[in-house]
């Protein structure tokens, strides 16, 4: 063997070397990033693909002022609601143990506990005071406290139920296929 050809054999066998230990650090690393994958965010800062990957809503739905309503299932009778508009979320309600609603500038939004979303414009009524409502009910609003009203919804028998404003929330009721939204300003409205 000349030294020409020892030069070679060595200079072939490092780059079999190198090709061997840059195709086992490949796999490595090929196996960390399916084990952890981590996206750059904000400010340089590393989120992990879990949290950069938005969970899918269980559905969407149109709402009368143009907007979108997904609708995300979080577990049994428990619902979550994003109004969403030009791929901004506007306002998002959860059942938590009972319906909710809301008032979007004269949108009223209810979602019940079984994941169904109705939405009306208009037919507000402004707080304090009784009014005749869909489906036959008489709602008696009385203010309470700053931002804090309370609907007493009354039947052929007397209250059927009662919704209180909290926390500066909306409230929102299925009262039997009639869906009725309290404001924190007041406001009442019911649609069929």
């Amino acid at each position: 063997m000349t030294a020409r050809s020892v030069r070679r054999t060595a200079r072939l066998t490092g780059l079999v070397a190198v090709a061997a230990a840059a195709a086992f650090s490949s796999a490595a690393v090929s196996a960390q990033a399916a084990t952890s994958v981590s996206v750059t965010g904000v400010h340089g800062t590393a989120v992990s693909a879990a949290v950069a990957e938005k969970p899918a809503p269980q559905r969407t739905q149109k709402l009368p002022d143009g907007s979108t309503a997904e609708i995300y299932e979080l577990g049994e009778q428990s619902y979550r609601l994003k109004i969403v508009n030009r791929g901004s979320v506007l306002a998002t309600l959860d059942t938590d143990g009972h319906d909710a609603g809301l008032d979007a500038n004269d949108m009223f939004v209810v979602l019940t506990l079984g994941g169904e979303v109705h939405a009306w414009m208009g037919g507000g009524h402004q707080g304090p005071g009784t009014f005749k409502v869909a489906g036959g009910w008489t709602v008696k609003v009385t203010k309470f406290g700053e931002l804090r009203y309370r609907a007493q919804i009354i039947g052929h028998d007397g209250v059927a139920a009662t919704i209180e404003t909290k926390d500066q929330h909306d409230v929102g009721l299925d009262a039997n296929g009639v869906y009725i939204v309290l404001s924190n300003g007041g406001v009442l409205s019911a649609h069929e």
